[in-house]
């Protein structure tokens, strides 16, 4: 799979998740499917992620490399933050709690990869 189908794929869920996120039946007492806490910087920053990882799906090859660097930079760095304030907002803003750490850093830790690491190799027949 390329990194712009991925990429495509990635926007999507993450607009979704950002979206459903402001919904009430997906979120209670502020925890979003009943694990993650959120508030409204947090979905708006998963609905623009969402957004920008579609728009660069649509660009070149490269452009979608660069997405995943970028981004597995910015989630990398939110989840070690995450680690750091635990249960508290991160800089008083972005929601935490230990779930969400966990998940930011596996999608730091995906997006690195897919940025810097995955080769797409076809073998054609």
């Amino acid at each position: 799979m390329s990194e712009k189908k991925c990429a495509r794929i990635f926007g999507i869920v993450l607009f979704l998740i950002g979206f459903l996120g402001f919904l009430p039946g997906f979120t209670t007492d502020d925890l979003f499917l009943g694990i993650f806490k959120v508030n409204s910087m947090t979905n708006g920053l998963h609905l623009l992620t969402g957004i920008i990882a579609y728009i660069f799906s649509h660009g070149s090859q490269r452009a979608s490399q660069l997405f995943f660097q970028i981004c597995g930079i910015l989630y990398g760095v939110i989840a070690v933050l995450g680690f750091g304030y635990e249960e508290f907002d991160i800089l008083g803003y972005i929601a935490n709690n230990m779930a969400d750490s966990w998940l930011h850093l596996f999608l730091g830790l995906l997006s690195l990869y897919l940025g810097f690491l995955y080769k797409n190799v076809r073998k054609t027949a």
